[in-house]
């Protein structure tokens, strides 16, 4: 029997926690779990956005959330166990960036605040869902990384972004395999160049935009929905046998 191939990458009837979700990405993964059928927990640390969000479907739970707080992700899991008895699908997504300046020049403060955020938000949100995922044998934890987790930035000068993400590439695949007997899959995304506030400024820039346009060899940055696919595969039980990898969607720009 062959299953209709629409409904593998349905997600009907279970519980994720988006974070990250007032804006960009994020809101658009809570969106496309919601429209895929799933009940979304949606983390950030802007109240007013969540709540707005919150206000479009009843299958929203806004939790107000700072991933570098130990206490806040605490909350943000309990708040979803409480609410729905069980954690189903994570999207580790909440992220920053450095100020653009060399590596030479950068305060290690700044450094060390993109890792907590890009590095220890996601670890911490992932080993307390685990524990819930394991229990009921089942679960799919999506980190939200990057192409530049996979090659330098240049000529733009991304240090802490890009130690980051190719941190939570690899931290992907060790929790993969420690989980993988548990029924819980570990998995990453990486995002080419898309239109978010992070990029903002950059595609606002006339210049910045024809480098991004010039080096990707679909000359273009992203559209909005070009992640959706990808989320719903690594989300949902069309990707049931796979775990540790990282599913890169840029248009080629890895490729070059």
């Amino acid at each position: 029997m062959i299953t209709k191939p629409e409904a593998m990458f349905r997600v009907d009837n279970r519980v994720a926690i988006v974070t990250g979700a007032s804006s960009g990405l994020g809101e658009r993964f809570a969106r496309v779990l919601e429209a895929a059928g799933a009940s979304v927990v949606i983390a950030a640390r802007r109240a007013d956005r969540l709540k707005a969000l919150a206000d479009d479907s009843p299958n929203f739970v806004p939790v107000t959330c700072d991933v570098t707080e130990p206490g806040d992700v605490d909350e943000l899991v309990a708040a979803t166990v409480d609410r729905f008895g069980r954690i189903d699908i994570v999207v580790n997504n909440a992220g920053i960036t450095d100020p653009v300046v060399p590596a030479i020049d950068e305060d290690p403060a700044d450094f060390r605040r993109v890792l907590e955020v890009n590095l220890f938000g996601p670890f911490e949100l992932a080993r307390l869902a685990a524990r819930h995922m394991a229990a009921a044998g089942r679960g799919s934890i999506v980190n939200v990384a990057s192409v530049l987790g996979l090659v330098a930035a240049a000529p733009i000068h991304a240090t802490g972004y890009c130690a980051s993400k190719g941190a939570i590439i690899n931290l992907t695949r060790e929790l993969a395999v420690q989980l993988a007997r548990k029924g819980v899959r570990v998995n990453a995304l990486a995002p080419g160049w898309f239109a978010s506030e992070m990029t903002g400024e950059l595609l606002a820039d006339e210049k910045g935009a024809e480098y991004l346009h010039r080096n990707c060899p679909m000359n273009r940055c992203g559209e909005p929905g070009e992640l959706d696919g990808a989320l719903l595969f690594l989300a949902s039980d069309a990707s049931s046998f796979v775990t540790g990898q990282t599913l890169v969607v840029d248009g080629g720009w890895t490729a070059r």
